[in-house]
């Protein structure tokens, strides 16, 4: 039986030593009733952790949004059996619940750690993500919030194989990141057998070390040992980030599955379970409370983010001027900037291409350069914005496929970042297709809830980034490198979700849609047809997710269901798609203007072929998205009759 609740605050090592056993009984107990989960790797950093919320994290657990709480992440997301442990080691999840709800469908204590739970800052497991999320919120404590709250995030020796461990030690080392400290879990055995460095802590030493870090070394077992090194950890008056290098046993406190393979992500049968509980003492019922912060540390008042928001003077730009999107997108971000001080920029060393310098040169504080990183860059993202800054990260769009992972984690982490991804498509010209981007719309329109715009002029472009800053969860816009004349005037509005009529009237025999680049191109196709009295409408598909269902389905209705779809991306996942999906729809027929009823015909026009170096309008000509072929497809269309 569950002995009754003992509150003890501020313990010593021998209480840490009750509640080390108390996580893990627990931690066998969730995991055997739920029938799966990670007991073994959850008791391996009991002690570690009970230290920890003992007598070192500074939480206030009955007020997780207090801005002074230190934050814990566990990056080894899949140890949730023991953060669920502390959960309710520290009163805020009940036994019941603990019980009778992990990872049990509708139930918020997860199989891996979700922000659902609001002492969760950032979901975790897919490992190598937990620490380069930390780094953001280490960023914004030193720079921004300028507040003395620590990060401490708890790895597994696993994932210091992923290389975006090592982009984030980099950049906290960098940005002198103190206050961060990454306690690694090293157990020496991972899913399969034993790790790549096993129990080589001087291996690990060696390269965090070389990565900038401070380096402690402990027996992940001596609660001593444990205490002296979080100690010296959580004074952040240094310059470097530290690196707790615990030499742990996985499955430690039973006997049978101690160091043993083969237990890796397997509850314990309950028989066992019985007999692990026995060992390790019985079931407990301690209830601690830690260190509380202390608002008396701060050195110097914290930055608001709440101060009250002037009217956003956003860029404007005459009709007929050719600007580059790209230009016209840091020019609204620094804009946006002056109006709002919680937006920060980062960018993945190509700002002067991507104009995210504009914003840098204008608020240097608030910027942070994350250089060839781009893992790092959206973690960062993600971690600033767990302290409610609202970041916009820029790069070439090609490149945001390395962090893909990260982008795919953002919803799960109800982050709300602000991607811009220049330099898409076969526009860029001579680069060639390593950087062209072809496949970034498709990528972020699979990304749960998020948003994908891809303006074809500076106007739409400056507008489309002030309603980025509001709008939640993961936001992507495309911008063009080459300069394009601008086709809006600076009253037009660009609501996400919709879509502009460039060219339209009743007698309009077919509908060309287009996004970005091919916007100017759809409309030079129109010309075209113009001179033989073929009236085509322009559609410029700025919203490609949400997409304009009642535009499109009006088109088609006009058009007699024939539409040309033309786009600098690769067929499957982007623009074309996006038409497909929303016209398909219900009914795949369309009553024309004059009652007929007419099955619809896209004609989609994309980048089949591999395409290589060459001029913009060369490549546009070859891969078939120019106006010419435009122009072509439409014909085809109209001699279907």
């Amino acid at each position: 039986m569950t002995s009754s609740p003992q509150q003890l605050d501020m313990i010593d090592l021998a209480a840490a030593g009750e509640l080390a056993a108390q996580l893990r009984v627990d931690s066998i107990r969730s995991s055997t009733s739920a029938g799966s989960g990670h007991p073994t790797s959850s008791m391996s950093a009991a002690d570690l952790m009970a230290v920890l919320i003992g007598r070192h994290l500074r939480y206030d657990w009955d007020h997780p949004g207090n801005d002074d709480n230190d934050h814990l992440i566990f990056s080894k997301g899949h140890a949730s059996p023991l953060l669920y442990s502390m959960y309710r080691a520290v009163g805020v999840v009940s036994e019941e619940e603990l019980m009778t709800g992990y990872r049990r469908q509708g139930s918020r204590l997860q199989g891996h750690p979700t922000p659902v739970l609001p002492w969760v800052d950032v979901a975790t497991g897919s490992l190598g993500q937990g620490l380069p999320d930390g780094v953001g919120v280490a960023l914004a404590g030193k720079y921004l919030d300028r507040l003395p709250y620590r990060v401490w995030v708890l790895c597994g020796d696993s994932e210091m194989a992923e290389g975006s461990i090592w982009e984030a030690l980099d950049k906290a080392s960098y940005y002198g990141l103190s206050n961060l400290i990454a306690i690694v879990d090293v157990n020496r055995l991972g899913q399969r057998g034993p790790t790549e460095l096993q129990w080589d802590l001087k291996a690990y030493a060696r390269r965090a070390e070389a990565f900038g870090a401070r380096v402690l070394i402990v027996d992940g077992h001596d609660l001593a040992e444990i205490d002296e090194a979080l100690a010296t950890a959580a004074d952040a008056s240094g310059t470097q980030p530290t690196v707790v290098l615990a030499r742990t046993v996985k499955g430690r406190g039973f006997s049978e599955v101690e160091n043993q393979e083969g237990w890796h992500g397997k509850p314990l049968p309950a028989d066992m379970a019985d007999r692990a509980i026995a060992e390790l003492g019985g079931e407990r019922s301690l209830l601690v409370r830690g260190p509380l912060p202390d608002p008396a540390a701060r050195t110097e008042p914290a930055t608001s983010r709440s101060e009250a928001r002037t009217s956003v003077p956003m860029p404007s730009y005459s009709p007929g001027k050719k600007i580059a999107t790209r230009k016209a997108y840091g020019e609204a971000l620094t804009a946006l900037g002056a109006a709002r001080p919680e937006v920060v920029a980062l960018d993945g060393e190509v700002s002067n291409s991507t104009y995210a310098d504009q914003f840098a040169k204008a608020y240097p504080g608030r910027y942070f350069e994350m250089f060839i990183a781009e893992q790092q860059l959206v973690a960062a993202a993600v971690g600033l914005g767990v302290r409610h800054y609202v970041p916009f990260a820029s790069t070439f769009a090609a490149f945001f496929t390395r962090a893909y992972d990260f982008i795919r984690m953002a919803p799960i982490s109800q982050a709300n970042i602000r991607l811009v991804g220049s330099h898409g498509g076969v526009e860029i010209g001579a680069d060639g297709p390593s950087q062209m981007a072809l496949e970034d719309l498709a990528m972020m329109r699979a990304v749960q809830g998020s948003t994908v715009l891809y303006p074809s002029d500076a106007t739409s472009t400056a507008a489309l980034v002030h309603a980025m800053a509001d709008r939640p969860g993961v936001v992507y816009m495309r911008t063009t490198r080459g300069a394009y004349p601008v086709l809006y005037d600076a009253e037009e509005a660009f609501p996400v979700g919709g879509a502009k009529l460039l060219r339209s009237s009743p007698a309009d025999a077919v509908t060309l849609i287009g996004a970005g680049v091919t916007v100017h191109e759809c409309l030079a196709a129109a010309d075209l047809l113009a001179r033989d009295g073929i009236d085509a409408r322009v559609v410029d598909l700025y919203s490609v997710k949400p997409v304009d269902t009642e535009t499109l389905r009006a088109a088609a209705t006009t058009t007699r269901g024939r539409l040309v779809v033309a786009e600098d991306h690769h067929p499957e996942g982007g623009i074309g798609s996006a038409v497909a999906e929303a016209l398909s729809e219900g009914d795949k027929t369309t009553t024309g203007t004059t009652g007929a009823t007419e099955a619809l015909r896209i004609s989609h026009l994309a980048v089949r072929d591999l395409p290589g170096s060459g001029t913009t309008e060369e490549l546009l000509a070859t891969v078939g998205i120019d106006a010419r072929h435009i122009e072509a497809a439409a014909r085809a269309l109209l001699d279907e009759r």
